[in-house]
């Protein structure tokens, strides 16, 4: 897979396995949209017990509230928005510790076919029901490598498969070598536009910029992170 851009904010760059033709992060307009996310209705499976990782970004470090899978290492998140269609641009993730760390994730479109099933995290958009059973019949629109590290990492999303966003569902295969995953922390970096049957305008949350902070991952080539 290529690139993934690391800092403890927001620019990480991770567009499957080719390399990415898309306009740096740090080119793009974009606001956490933690605001936009139904965080009521955000349904985690498998794990030990429902907490809240999707937080605010102020509390992105925050190592006391995570999400553990309970059975095996797999996990399924499940991500509404709210009265919205959301651009997402990057997500931002902190896992771990060590061998607990997702060795992939995936986000997959109810389009696809999934094609390579494990190690991953993958990501379904406008998927707002599935399940393990679901997932095993999908491939991921992009799935992302996840580095062992305590830091936040951010990677780019393609533009095309994640542009008029309702619902993501974000699925972790397994962990890096231990029986559970845990993850502290999912953010999403993009725009959004309300949805209504008034005039559609579109509104960002403010949010720190990017040249602030400092994120590592793969590749330290940015310097520019939610249940």
């Amino acid at each position: 897979m290529s690139g993934h851009h690391g800092h403890d904010c927001h620019d990480e760059h991770n567009d499957g396995h080719t390399h990415s033709h898309d306009a740096p992060l740090d080119e793009v307009p974009r606001e956490t949209l933690w605001g936009m996310i139904d965080h009521q209705n955000v349904v985690a499976l498998n794990v030990v017990q429902q907490q809240s990782i999707l937080k605010p970004w102020e509390n992105r470090n925050d190592e006391e509230i995570y999400l553990e899978s309970d059975a095996d290492d797999q996990m399924i998140i499940r991500i509404p928005f709210t009265n919205s269609s959301a651009k997402l641009l990057s997500i931002l993730v902190k896992a771990g510790p060590g061998e607990q760390t997702p060795a992939k994730l995936s986000l997959v479109s109810a389009s696809f076919l999934r094609s390579n099933p494990l190690s991953n995290v993958r990501e379904f958009v406008n998927e707002d029901a599935m399940d393990f059973e679901d997932i095993d019949q999908k491939e991921a629109a992009q799935e992302l490598d996840i580095p062992q590290s305590r830091e936040i990492g951010e990677y780019q999303l393609k533009p095309t498969k994640f542009s008029n966003v309702r619902s993501l569902t974000v699925f972790v295969p397994s962990a890096q070598g231990a029986d559970a995953t845990r993850i502290y922390y999912i953010g999403f970096m993009g725009s959004f536009t309300k949805l209504s049957n008034q005039p559609i305008i579109t509104v960002y949350e403010s949010a720190p910029r990017l040249a602030d902070h400092k994120i590592t991952g793969i590749h330290e080539t940015l310097a520019k992170q939610q249940f």
